[in-house]
């Protein structure tokens, strides 16, 4: 399968607790969209959060954001793993 990072720009109020609690919500639904959401990062002074994910599809990673939580990425590119 594919895989993407997606960013989000500014999440007002970040903390990483509250990341932590997103990505809980991700992990819960994926499975549902085939989905698999593998790590994230952030920036809580920028409010930034950056996740990567082992999707079928733009559309199936973005539709676990959507149910999870409501955080839609502002961007979502699919990548290649280096080293």
């Amino acid at each position: 399968m594919p895989l993407y990072m997606d960013f989000h720009r500014k999440i007002n109020g970040l903390t990483a607790e509250a990341v932590a609690g997103a990505h809980q919500r991700d992990l819960r639904v994926q499975d549902k969209h085939g989905v698999k959401y593998l790590k994230y990062w952030f920036n809580d002074d920028t409010g930034q959060v950056w996740c990567l994910i082992d999707a079928p599809s733009k559309e199936a990673a973005e539709a676990v954001h959507r149910e999870a939580h409501g955080l839609i990425a502002d961007e979502l590119t699919e990548v290649k793993e280096g080293s």
